[in-house]
């Protein structure tokens, strides 16, 4: 299946007059009660999240749309992302025939947000990412794929969270992708380091602190970590987050980075690789600089010898987010994610240079 790419050149008019244009018409805005985790109690606040419906968007009659409905996706975000950013990903499986559902992570986009500074991302344990994802995509995905296939499109800190999903509940999704998925973060020092004075720093009573190296939001495009990326895209992720202040988290706290390496932990024991039995197609970005490729490759390692079905392609020219590369990137990508959801799978290991 071909899906025509928005053209890089003509990015912000494509964007603004004709994408967000239908996916208004088609979408639908819903908010969550948090899950509770077993011997807590029920944790404040709501979570957001936007559907967009595959049937209302075939009524529109949008040119290149395959007409017929395939399944849903549910979308499990990054670090500091939100929903609308996904909304050029979400232009393209909708015209490939399936509706869409994107939760925002806790401390994310209009979700409850635990802490004042809007620019800081805390968890208080990282279980609470794990079954709130479980709770939406069990309950409002199911509801939407109304007996049709369930899929998983989850990047980064969401595609680390995904993981741990599958772990947890083998039997929720269909199908799979984890792209550039946090198995592990790369903090700069060797992990087990970064392990410690996270801890040290959350017993003393600083989790809510800023780690080291991050930085508040700042309204200057920072272009870093973007490096081959499309010029067009992440300036247009950028302007989205100049219009909302709920989309301006930009930093980690010692208290979020205790919990992404106690993910990371559970994530990679082999009794919890052993019980993944979703089949999954891992993406990785050869020039990644927020996750360790070595944890993605043990990760994928480790479920197969299980028995699991973990197919990894590399691109190993792209960044971390290899939906923000340029068409020449992004078009192979898309187009092995749309035919991994329509085909069956056979393990492999590919590296696409």
């Amino acid at each position: 299946m071909r899906i025509p790419l928005i053209d890089e050149q003509d990015y912000r008019s494509q964007m603004e007059g004709r994408v967000l244009p239908a996916l208004a018409r088609c979408r639908v805005e819903g908010w969550m009660d948090p899950a509770r985790l077993p011997g807590q109690e029920q944790p404040s606040g709501r979570l957001h999240y936007l559907y967009y419906d595959s049937r209302a968007f075939d009524g529109l009659d949008i040119e290149g749309a395959v007409g017929s409905f395939h399944g849903t996706i549910v979308i499990s975000h990054g670090f500091t992302e939100f929903a609308e950013k996904y909304s050029e990903m979400v232009w393209y499986f909708l015209l490939a025939g399936y509706s869409v559902c994107v939760l925002e992570h806790r401390g994310h986009g209009h979700s409850i947000h635990d802490i004042k500074d809007p620019s800081l991302v805390w968890i208080d344990d990282w279980r609470r990412y794990v079954a709130d994802l479980a709770k939406f995509s069990s309950t409002i995905g199911q509801q939407y794929a109304d007996e049709s296939p369930l899929y998983l499109y989850a990047h980064s800190m969401g595609g680390g969270i995904g993981a741990a999903l599958l772990e947890e509940h083998p039997d929720l999704f269909d199908k799979a992708v984890l792209s550039s998925p946090m198995i592990a973060p790369d903090t700069g020092v060797p992990n087990w380091l970064a392990r410690v004075a996270a801890a040290a720093m959350c017993t003393i009573g600083q989790d809510k602190r800023m780690v080291p190296g991050h930085a508040p939001f700042c309204e200057d495009q920072d272009l870093s970590g973007y490096e081959g990326a499309s010029a067009a895209r992440v300036s247009w992720y950028h302007r989205q987050r100049l219009a909302d202040t709920s989309y301006q988290t930009n930093a980690a706290t010692f208290g979020w980075l205790r919990e992404a390496l106690r993910l990371s932990r559970a994530i990679m024991r082999p009794e919890a690789c052993g019980r993944v039995e979703t089949p999954s197609l891992l993406f990785q970005a050869g020039r990644d600089t927020w996750v360790r490729n070595g944890a993605e490759d043990r990760f994928a390692k480790q479920v197969t010898a299980a028995g699991g079905n973990v197919e990894l392609v590399r691109f190993a020219d792209s960044a971390h987010e290899i939906f923000s590369m340029p068409n020449r990137t992004l078009e192979p990508y898309l187009q092995r994610i749309l035919g991994y959801f329509q085909a069956p799978t056979v393990p492999s290991l590919i590296d696409d240079e």
